[in-house]
């Protein structure tokens, strides 16, 4: 129950919009992060002691775990948070009615819906400016940007295989297969590691396509991101045979069809680069090490 939870949140997260920071003149000192990714950017901008308590789901970095947990984007335990007297909570922009017994209480908040890298670095400065971490917060970005630089490097030149970036469906199944459309951080992840996203004309992030559209679409190679259900070394033969029905897909008639295990790979946070790698060694293993 709980991974399904966490993967409907997971899906849930891929819509556009944007990031909202409180003016004030006073850094937040205790903050509530219900935001898995904001709590992460908190962490590597240097705010991770300004923080009193986390989300159900937040389980990076390590130290996020010791800290109390007052829900999540579905069930806020609003109670709890209030008994903890943040200056400041860190919500999902589609939690209205949260932000409006927060404001009623006369705390701040800093409405997060993400869009695609430009909003990471964007939100990390934000933050930065809300904690008092301004300075670090620019040192993080710029080491963030410098990695995936790096990896566009490694890239650069070497032939682009048409990719199927897959980040949800149903195991030992073809079923609500969710794959990234052309906008959305995955997607550019998926350009800086040298792939050429198979749905980079579809204006969403999220897109199910059916069978006979994968068929049409054709992907080089399948990328299968599994964020919270790994897959085993025992698991993979299974799950390869899943795609066995659509032998006539390159990718699938060639092996070529990786699984990435993590959660980290759907976050977009500062463990971005780690993401633009792990699918840059997938797409060019002699390149990218």
């Amino acid at each position: 129950m709980a991974a399904r939870a966490k993967s409907l949140i997971l899906v849930a997260a891929f819509v556009a919009s944007v990031a909202f920071a409180p003016q004030t003149d006073t850094p937040a000192q205790r903050i509530i992060s219900l935001v898995p990714a904001l709590t992460e950017m908190l962490f590597a901008i240097g705010a991770g002691s300004q923080i009193v308590a986390v989300s159900s789901y937040d389980d990076f970095p390590p130290e996020a775990q010791a800290l109390p947990r007052v829900g999540a984007l579905l069930d806020p335990d609003v109670e709890r948070i209030l008994t903890l007297r943040p200056d400041l909570v860190l919500t999902y922009g589609s939690q209205d009615a949260l932000e409006a017994q927060l404001m009623k209480a006369g705390i701040g908040t800093f409405s997060y819906r993400h869009r695609g890298l430009d909003a990471v670095f964007e939100t990390m400065r934000s933050l930065g400016a809300v904690t008092g971490r301004g300075a670090q917060a620019g040192r993080a970005v710029s080491g963030l940007q410098a990695r995936l630089d790096a990896v566009r490097a490694s890239v650069r030149g070497r032939p682009r295989p048409r990719v199927l970036l897959v980040f949800g469906r149903q195991p030992r199944s073809l079923q609500q297969i969710y794959v990234s459309g052309g906008v959305g951080f995955l997607h550019e992840l998926l350009e800086i590691a040298g792939g050429t996203n198979v749905f980079a004309d579809v204006q969403r992030e999220s897109v199910q396509p059916s069978r006979e559209t994968l068929l049409a679409r054709a992907p080089d190679v399948i990328l299968e991101i599994h964020a919270s259900r790994p897959v085993t070394a025992a698991d993979a033969p299974l799950e390869r045979r899943v795609w066995s029905p659509l032998a006539s897909i390159p990718a699938v008639r060639n092996g070529r069809l990786h699984f990435l295990n993590g959660d980290y790979l759907v976050i977009p946070g500062p463990r971005v680069a780690l993401v633009a790698e792990a699918l840059a060694g997938a797409l060019h293993p002699a390149a990218f090490q």
